[in-house]
């Protein structure tokens, strides 16, 4: 009921080239039944809709060594967003309200509204996996802070404002896959690592650097499995192999459809090489991506801070260990990008994929301030529990406002959208944008064209 009534607020349309690449592969696949992106590419930009420098040098001049037009993007986004793509082919075909192109309006809603669909799954499978792993008994803990983590982060934005971006599908992607995981890991069975090996195929076509956070579940299995493997049997050994190798086929019977699809736009199957170009392997930019002042996602998302610090409460200690190093495999990665600052973007976008273990996170130190656990000195009944879970309660709340200001402040271009400068940016979060809340919400369900236009005195390329 709560996702029904945001509908309104979710923005249907795209305009990045980000966008327009991960576009590209759902409608070329679905009407060309190819990879060959130069009519969409060619659509976006003769209607002036792809305003980002460089978008005719970078996807209508240059090719691959396959002789198609370059796209960095995956397929995994299209993978998900096809059924409401098809159900708005088939609205379209069957009003003739609209053209049947794949570009009308239909078809990119419906897009806008999928991702939107997903980044709510993805709150709602966070909640369920902080409950499998905290006890079903903590299910107000872990929907407060699915609720805090949705609006408190920039998965809010990648929902609303600029869903046709993988982010929001990424969420959904690796929710499912840490869900998937908290279920396999109780008895490491066969089926159960085919299914994982699945989702992690998902959440690697969805985006490629989450497919790091697999490592988490591997340590997990060898943790487990080593220890027999080594001190049992022959006949003991066989179930590890087979569980082993089972879940590393799914994998790659899961993910040879973005193989095949790389092959056939880039001439081998692997991404576009300037990606792989602008990859440190040493992660120069770790510390910044977390830290930077202009930059940084514990800047620009300070709530993720103290979720991260909630997985320091987590009792299961293994879990606690494999979490955190689920989280440092995101800022390995990102730091290890040249473009680390993702600087004209909304927050450190890379990170959404940290959902779940937000989520996770975030219940748990909620929980431990609630009294809920045995820790006696936050035993609810002494004056210094309530000033404690009144002081959380406080900085939770300073930290959702502070994602929906700067969003307001990002949308309306009161911001350099290059990035944060904190003191200022800080005084119109807590002043100028509560005194103009009303009317830019006004301004966003009534005129939201008036965003989308440059600033005075900048022309549109």
């Amino acid at each position: 009921m709560v996702f029904v009534v945001s509908l309104p607020m979710v923005t249907t349309r795209l305009y990045a080239s980000d966008e327009i690449e991960y576009f590209a592969y759902l409608r070329s696949l679905y009407f060309d039944r190819d990879v060959s992106f130069e009519n969409e590419y060619r659509y976006f930009y003769d209607r002036n809709i792809a305003r980002s420098a460089g978008f005719h040098e970078t996807f209508l001049e240059r090719e691959t060594a396959a002789g198609r037009r370059v796209n960095y993007a995956t397929m995994g986004s299209a993978v998900l967003w096809l059924p409401f793509y098809a159900a708005a082919d088939a609205y379209t075909r069957a009003t003739g309200t609209f053209e049947a192109d794949g570009f009308s309006r239909p078809y990119i809603s419906a897009v806008a509204y999928g991702s939107a669909l997903y980044g709510f799954l993805a709150i709602l499978l966070s909640i369920r996996a902080a409950r499998l792993l905290l006890g079903h008994e903590l299910r107000g803990s872990s929907i407060l802070a699915g609720l805090a983590i949705w609006i408190g982060t920039p998965l809010l934005f990648y929902m609303y404002v600029a869903p046709g971006f993988a982010h929001a599908c990424s969420a959904f992607a690796v929710a499912l896959f840490v869900n998937v995981w908290l279920r396999v890991r109780e008895r490491w069975s066969a089926k159960g690592a085919s299914v994982l090996g699945l989702s992690v195929a998902l959440m690697a076509m969805v985006r490629e650097q989450d497919a790091f956070l697999a490592l988490a579940p591997a340590v997990d299995f060898a943790w487990t499995a080593l220890p027999a493997f080594v001190s049992g049997s022959p006949g003991s050994r066989l179930p590890v192999l087979r569980t082993a190798i089972v879940g590393v086929v799914a994998f790659l019977a899961g993910y040879t459809p973005q193989l095949l699809a790389y092959t056939a736009l880039n001439g081998y199957p692997g991404p576009a090489e300037h990606v792989s170009r602008k990859m440190a392997w040493y992660s120069p930019h770790a510390l910044q991506v977390l830290a930077s002042p202009n930059h940084g996602f514990l800047l620009w998302t300070p709530l993720a801070l103290i979720a991260m610090a909630g997985l320091l409460a987590l009792r299961d200690t293994r879990m606690r260990r494999l979490l955190l190093l689920a989280a440092a495999t995101q800022v390995y990665v990102a730091g290890s990008v040249a473009s680390w600052t993702v600087a004209g973007a909304f927050g450190q976008r890379r990170f959404v994929c940290l959902t779940p273990i937000l989520v996770i996170g975030l219940a748990a130190v909620w929980d431990r301030v609630r009294g809920r656990t045995r820790v006696p000195r936050l035993r609810p009944e002494t004056a210094r529990a309530r000033w404690l879970r009144a002081a959380f309660g406080v900085a939770v709340v300073l930290c959702v406002w502070w994602n929906v200001a700067l969003m307001a402040l990002f949308g309306t271009r009161q911001m350099d959208r290059q990035r944060l400068e904190l003191a200022r940016n800080a005084y119109d979060a807590f002043v100028t944008i509560p005194l103009s809340a009303p009317s830019l919400a006004y301004r966003y369900l009534t005129d939201r064209e008036s965003f989308y236009g440059p600033p005075p005195g900048e022309s549109i390329r």
